[in-house]
């Protein structure tokens, strides 16, 4: 049998991972899941042995999260956002030790969206671009892991570009070599990404829109089972598409 910790299981999306593992027809395989909570969790020494850890915390929980999965030798995957240059290196450093699954979005149609931007980074070299992501107001980093993952694939191919945040006041005319990112919070936007290629007489839209918190938990579930009897390396969605998705 295999024990799942949920890291962060009283927010949304650790509930609705919960609601996924329940149901053993979308998993396939036996779970124990255990009851970790956000509040509890600076006591690691409270924890039972598992087998694999999902984390949708706080960014300020994922190095304790680290040195216990190291300790422990217990794959993870990381789905926190909001994580600094620190502990970004943390968890490269640990996967050298344990599997570690990282994305900044677990959702499959985002991941074929950002192959989508570097073929519009390639073939519309010359246009301006602007990502906008929109969410729900009580998400609390800006700009989403998300918009960052789709700015860093089209640097990837156009290197020269920087990013920038919003614009303001009388001096905002667009700089060359840059590509804007904007963030909207409101309402329950669960979550909308939008990326634009403005050029001379034309545009192109790329957009993809999440109807529901359940494809961010499946694409986590996904990850967790794709992980098991993984060799240390840091993971990611790319890895988990070409292994193929159950």
């Amino acid at each position: 049998m295999s024990k799942f910790l949920i890291h962060g299981i009283q927010g949304a999306m650790g509930k609705k991972v919960e609601e996924l593992l329940i149901n053993e027809d979308i998993i396939g395989f036996d779970h124990h899941i255990s009851h970790a909570t956000l509040t509890v969790f600076n006591d690691w020494d409270d924890i039972e042995d598992v087998d694999m850890i999902i984390d949708f915390s706080h960014y300020t929980m994922v190095d304790s999260l680290l040195e216990y999965a190291v300790k422990t030798q217990t794959p993870c995957v990381i789905c926190t956002t909001g994580l600094d240059a620190s502990t970004q290196e943390k968890i490269l450093d640990a996967s050298k030790h344990i599997p570690i699954f990282q994305s900044g979005n677990m959702s499959l149609g985002i991941n074929v969206l950002i192959e989508m931007a570097k073929l519009g980074a390639q073939s519309l070299n010359g246009f301006d671009v602007e990502i906008i992501e929109k969410h729900h107001n009580k998400k609390i980093d800006a700009p989403s892991g998300t918009a960052y993952m789709l700015a860093e694939a089209i640097q990837s191919i156009q290197t020269s570009k920087e990013f920038i945040y919003g614009r303001v006041g009388t001096d905002a005319k667009r700089e060359e070599n840059t590509i804007g990112i904007h963030a909207v919070r409101g309402g329950s936007i669960t979550g909308e990404h939008n990326i634009l290629f403005a050029g001379l007489d034309e545009i192109i839209e790329l957009k993809h829109q999440a109807t529901s918190k359940s494809v961010f938990a499946k694409g986590a579930v996904e990850a967790a089972y794709y992980l098991m009897n993984k060799t240390p390396k840091l993971y990611n969605m790319s890895d988990l598409i070409k292994g193929g998705i159950s």
